[in-house]
């Protein structure tokens, strides 16, 4: 539907698509993105001051990084989650370039490990990538956690419809935020954070309070969208506003964030072995294409939607 709604508008003349396009940013009230007050005084939205000494302890509950606008917005999608044509049709599209995305990050290490793997998903929804992860045959154990009630509901519900995720430790759903979740004594091998960060009021403080679930050696890995006038082009007046294969207020531009700007941050984190030259670094641009699917086109991440992954020292502690 949504191709064919796209291919209409592209065969009107000119004239007549510009005033549709008009008419859909009067209707939805929407306005030219306006960067934020930072970006006219440094290039970077991410905090990049190196973070305290102590700084690897425990987040503390007190400073939760849950957006209760969100939780909100996304309770009230629950009940679509897994229809793979309703709201969360382009998440489940998405899924297998997440686990290609695992595989590419992890092949950078540059030897075979049949040790398998403990990931943690945070801002897990409804279980997309959870489930699919935890069938996997490489994969220990997934632990997948939640602020939002009625989306955790929604994954164990889906959950015991498959009696191998019922096995005693291959999945578990915690409806919690990261800050109520224990560390772990010797961390995950794995976390991944799959658009999460556009909806996160305080990126770098919520990405460094990551590091120390995080095992030696392992990977932050995640997706979000970049902040240029396309991104908001594509994701909110086209995904949201004309094609309706979003639901309406799902993003926020002001949110997104650059390639470049994760990679400053990442450099900075005494954690993280990500050097100047792309060392322990990984980003991949994705797009969107109507009637096809996901694909992954170099140069991509630039404008539009990508992966990024980031490696912890292996003699980090």
């Amino acid at each position: 539907m949504a191709s064919l709604q796209l291919q209409r508008l592209l065969a009107l003349p000119c004239s007549v698509r510009a005033l549709t396009l008009q008419r859909a940013l009067a209707a939805s009230k929407l306005q030219s993105p306006t960067l934020r007050p930072y970006s006219t005084t440094t290039q970077y939205p991410l905090d990049t001051t190196p973070p305290p000494n102590n700084s690897s302890t425990t987040p503390s509950p007190n400073n939760s990084s849950v957006n209760q606008t969100e939780v909100s917005h996304f309770n009230a999608l629950a009940s679509s989650w897994w229809d793979p044509h309703g709201s969360s049709r382009l998440l489940h599209l998405m899924n297998p370039l997440r686990h290609d995305f695992v595989q590419r990050c992890k092949a950078t290490e540059g030897q075979q490990d049949s040790r398998k793997l403990k990931y943690l998903d945070i801002g897990c929804g409804g279980g997309i990538f959870a489930e699919s992860a935890a069938r996997r045959a490489h994969t220990l154990s997934v632990t997948a956690i939640d602020p939002t009630p009625e989306v955790i509901a929604v994954a164990r519900k889906h959950q015991r419809l498959d009696p191998l995720l019922l096995e005693p430790g291959r999945l578990e759903y915690k409806q919690i935020p990261l800050e109520h979740l224990p560390v772990p004594e010797e961390g995950y091998d794995i976390i991944t954070v799959f658009e999460v960060l556009e909806h996160i009021r305080q990126p770098s403080a919520f990405l460094h309070s990551c590091l120390p679930y995080l095992k030696p050696g392992g990977w932050l890995i995640g997706s979000t969208i970049t902040r240029t006038n396309l991104s908001w082009f594509t994701t909110k007046l086209v995904a949201e506003d004309l094609l309706r294969i979003v639901p309406r207020g799902t993003h926020d531009w002001s949110q997104y964030i650059k390639p470049n700007e994760l990679f400053q941050w990442a450099k900075v984190q005494e954690e993280l072995e990500v050097r100047q030259d792309g060392v322990g670094w990984e980003v991949m641009g994705v797009v969107y294409v109507p009637g096809i699917g996901w694909r992954e086109v170099q140069g991509s991440e630039e404008w539009g939607n990508y992966f990024f992954g980031v490696r912890r020292k292996v003699d980090s502690t």
